[in-house]
């Protein structure tokens, strides 16, 4: 909270402003976390430190960028509108359309979510969608009454007066407009081959899970523990791996379990306690149900344990199919591959979702496929930056096997915020003035408060890197990153000199593709 204080101080230039929109999201945080409180008192939903470690960042950074975006069209308005109640009605119907479209965009991509054959995946779903519409509807009811209740003199010293200015097509974000529109071309195959080179590096990111001894950005004294464990003792004695068999089957598993290379030893459960010098204790049978502990030669949490369990489920489905594998170590591998299983399915049908949106908003399908296209691409440069930085800066074993899955639902539903944002802009400005003009425009008077958004949710999930585990570290730092990259690279050129370089067509199959004809 002190960061994103600090951000929107700079961003207003203002010792009073600033307190509204970080007001409205503690207001959005308190209103999610009191729904999420009673359904989850109710049973309704399931939640977990995760789910609500994740509602905390997601609303503020959230409800900070609607907020953002809607003082800045407010701040534009009042220039042109005697009445700041008049000047908050155009804003908001500006504003309303790109907010309620970037809202239900995350809200699908985290419904989506029920879909994970884990818990704790389906429980983040419906408690990131209740903070998202926490955020909106507090930021299109709350914030616009506190604005027109405090007036023009909240955005001391920089108050906005009625002069019919636009202040916004001047500065900075002129100077990349006119830039742009010079040099379209240069800059989307330029911007493009950059994002596709470090795409590229994205097929390289080692997702294959972590052992606990790597989960921690420090050398804890368990870890140590465990190592020191490890060198004078088989490490997988503390965690075997647990295989029931039927009795009469007691001896030809156990020879196909240590047929396995990475299993050490194998004994069954015996009735009674061992006692050195007294005779073992016979072996126990339930229900004509023999347990079997086999010992692993690596540490039962590791990457090589984990791929030992489909070896030893292959061995012992040859004496019969019936044996059941369990343990630590095959939970831990059935995670992974219920991970995979969800990365395979949830992530094209959040793509379908926010296409299918997309389309719906800017009555285009060619407009809704070409963002969808730099997303993705936006989305697969930022893994391979993962890749390069986990490895070579980081020095991380790895990542959790459910990391693309997390970063991709974070990435991409909250990245394609900034080009709803812009591109409901540009149609507003295409339907005035013409599609290439309206590009430019739309990025100038957006380009301000779409970065400064950027920012602020870049920095709130930043923040995660702070925390001790690998697994929260790398997906700050990834949806920081990519949020910034589809910030000032994508929505910033790649998207404005792609529309420019197209021109009308960008609108099919509206009407809007015909200006040229008019």
């Amino acid at each position: 909270m002190i960061v994103v204080s600090i951000i929107l101080i700079i961003v207003y230039r203002s010792p009073f402003l600033w307190i509204l929109p970080l007001f409205t999201a503690v207001t959005a945080l308190s209103l999610a976390g009191t729904v999420v409180y009673f359904l989850a008192k109710a049973g309704t939903i399931d939640l977990n430190g995760q789910s609500q470690g994740i509602l905390s960042v997601l609303v503020l950074g959230a409800a900070t960028d609607y907020a953002l975006l809607l003082i800045a069209r407010y701040r534009e308005e009042l220039h042109h509108h005697e009445s700041r109640y008049d000047a908050m009605k155009i804003a908001l119907r500006g504003v309303v359309e790109p907010i309620l479209a970037s809202g239900s965009t995350v809200i699908a991509g985290l419904l989506v979510l029920l879909l994970s054959q884990l818990s704790g995946n389906r429980g983040l779903g419906p408690v990131g969608a209740i903070g998202i519409a926490s955020a909106m509807i507090t930021v299109l009811t709350f914030l616009p009454a506190l604005l027109v209740v405090f007036g023009r003199w909240i955005f001391w010293p920089k108050i906005p007066r009625f002069d019919d200015v636009d202040e916004q097509l001047s500065g900075a974000w002129s100077k990349i407009g006119a830039a742009v529109e010079k040099n379209p071309k240069r800059i989307w195959i330029s911007t493009a081959l950059l994002l596709t080179i470090l795409a590229g590096f994205s097929f390289t990111l080692k997702a294959d899970g972590l052992a606990n001894t790597e989960a921690f950005t420090t050398r804890t004294d368990s870890v140590i523990g465990l190592e020191k464990l490890g060198e004078h003792f088989p490490s997988g004695e503390g965690s075997p791996v647990e295989i029931v068999v039927k009795e009469n089957d007691v001896t030809a598993a156990t020879a196909a379990l240590m047929s396995v290379s990475n299993v050490a030893f194998v004994e069954p459960i015996v009735d009674g306690q061992k006692i050195p010098g007294q005779p073992t204790p016979p072996i126990k049978v339930v229900e004509g149900k023999v347990l079997l502990n086999a010992t692993l030669k690596v540490a039962p949490d590791s990457v090589d344990a984990r791929n030992t369990i489909p070896l030893i489920r292959n061995a012992v489905k040859e004496v019969d199919k019936d044996i059941l594998v369990g343990g630590g170590t095959a939970v831990q591998y059935d995670t992974d591959v219920a991970s995979r299983h969800d990365n395979r399915l949830i992530i094209p049908i959040v793509l379908l979702i926010i296409g299918i949106i997309l389309g719906l908003l800017l009555r285009s399908v060619l407009a809704a496929g070409l963002l969808l296209l730099t997303v993705v691409l936006s989305f697969m440069a930022t893994l391979g930056v993962c890749q390069l930085v986990f490895e070579h800066v980081f020095g991380f074993a790895g990542a959790d096997a459910s990391f693309p899955l997390f970063a991709f639902i974070f990435l991409v539903a909250l990245g394609i915020d900034y080009n709803i944002f812009l591109m409901t802009r540009v149609r507003e400005e295409s339907m005035k003035i013409g599609t290439r003009k309206g590009v430019i425009k739309g990025l100038t008077v957006t380009g301000g408060v779409i970065t400064s958004a950027g920012i602020v949710l870049a920095a709130t999930f930043a923040v995660l890197g702070v925390l001790p585990l690998v697994f929260l570290a790398e997906l700050g730092f990834a949806v920081a990153f990519g949020v910034l990259l589809d910030t000032i690279i994508v929505r910033s050129l790649l998207v404005p000199a792609l529309v420019h370089v197209i021109g009308p067509k960008i609108w099919w199959p509206s009407k809007l593709q015909y200006e040229n004809k008019k």
